[in-house]
């Protein structure tokens, strides 16, 4: 890490915490990227001193090249630029927080360095992983991943992935990164379950966006947190755990657990479950996928068990959140359907956002576009 780091997506909620997270650690910052955010990116500019940044929206990297022109940094417009910060040659570890599809390039092109890449953003395996997971074996890039659940699989994987190690070492035959140990029998992936855990319904189709935007543990961006209302967040991770871990559709349970003290579990074969506890603090798996395989005295309050008291579970209502239903069909189907998930995703959000349509409305927009895929 004597290099330093590169952040796509500084100015996003996860880019905040994990500048928090590099500062706390004494990590360089060598280069920065945002959609459009320049106030606050200009912020981050001068108090970070990054050599190269980069601004999706090309009219406000040139505005924001202008207002640093005293900093010396290079700023960088469009999407060429994006895939420059990524490429940047002066860091050792990339992190991709680039919110919905926009990311992809720019992650492949963090890939193709060869650096570790602590990953923040599901689209890119959602919609192509396979392609994502082939380029990384290639170019032999190290993925960490930065949701707290996949974070937390990677956590009780430590064991696997040191017989892995091991065999390497010792020129045996050992499964690249996409392929499921036999000693894995499935991943419990944990949800919160949402502001709306025990709405009926009739109830859930009144709700407007403001009350879905209520988070009851976790502060997030705008559609990240209405993924976690429909359930369609945990869809998504279903759909990246497959890719990430090498495992199948019904491989992958989702449990709610609304104490979101257990970020996930896996079990083995033999009857073991093991978990991974903290209390709900993002900048946890940052640190985590900064730092691995080392922990650091982190800024994260500990968890004390005999305050929690007691740790619940429940199976999700399918009929009441079919967006998890309908992740569950596209991973069956395949990456165009999965791609296809994503993207009217996307659509439905950004239109209840908007109150443009109900919040079953984004259900039933991806239901016809994974009816038009399997037709």
């Amino acid at each position: 890490m004597e290099n330093g780091i590169t952040i796509l997506g500084s100015t996003g909620s996860i880019g905040r915490q994990t500048l928090e997270v590099a500062e706390s650690l004494g990590l360089k910052v060598r280069a920065l990227s945002a959609n459009n955010s320049t106030g606050l990116l200009e912020e981050q500019i001068r108090k970070y001193k990054p050599v190269l940044v980069a601004v999706y929206d090309e009219r406000a990297a040139l505005d924001l090249s202008k207002r640093v022109s005293d900093t010396g940094v290079r700023v960088v417009g469009g999407p060429e630029g994006q895939n420059e910060a990524a490429g940047h040659s002066g860091a050792d570890i990339i992190v991709t927080a680039i919110a919905g599809m926009a990311g992809l390039g720019p992650t492949l092109a963090a890939i193709r360095t060869g650096k570790r890449l602590a990953l923040a953003n599901k689209e890119p395996l959602v919609c192509a992983g396979e392609e994502v997971v082939r380029t990384a074996r290639e170019c032999g890039t190290e993925i960490i991943p930065v949701d707290s659940e996949h974070s937390a699989i990677f956590q009780c994987l430590a064991e696997v992935r040191l017989q892995k190690d091991e065999a390497r070492l010792q020129n045996l035959s050992a499964p690249h990164p996409a392929t499921a140990p036999p000693q894995i029998k499935k991943i419990i992936l944990t949800a919160s379950g949402g502001p709306f855990r025990e709405m009926s319904r009739a109830e859930l189709g009144k709700v407007t966006p403001e009350q879905a935007l209520l988070h009851p543990n976790w502060k997030m961006g705008k559609k990240v947190t209405i993924d976690s209302a429909t359930l369609m967040n945990k869809g998504l991770e279903l759909i990246e755990a497959m890719h990430l871990f090498g495992v199948a559709p019904q491989q992958v349970e989702v449990v709610i657990h609304p104490e979101s003290i257990i970020h996930s579990m896996v079990e083995f074969t033999d009857g073991s479950t093991i978990a991974q506890l903290s209390n709900p603090d993002m900048r946890l798996p940052i640190q985590y996928a900064l730092t691995y395989p080392e922990r650091r005295p982190s800024p994260v309050k500990p968890l004390d068990l005999l305050q929690i008291k007691q740790l619940t579970f429940e199976k999700p209502d399918l009929d009441a959140f079919p967006c998890l239903r309908l992740a569950y069909i596209a991973a069956e189907q395949g990456s165009e359907a999965c791609a296809a998930l994503n993207r009217a995703n996307e659509e439905a959000v950004a239109r209840f956002l908007n109150k443009e349509i109900s919040f079953y409305g984004i259900s039933d927009i991806i239901q016809e576009a994974l009816k038009s895929i399997k037709g």
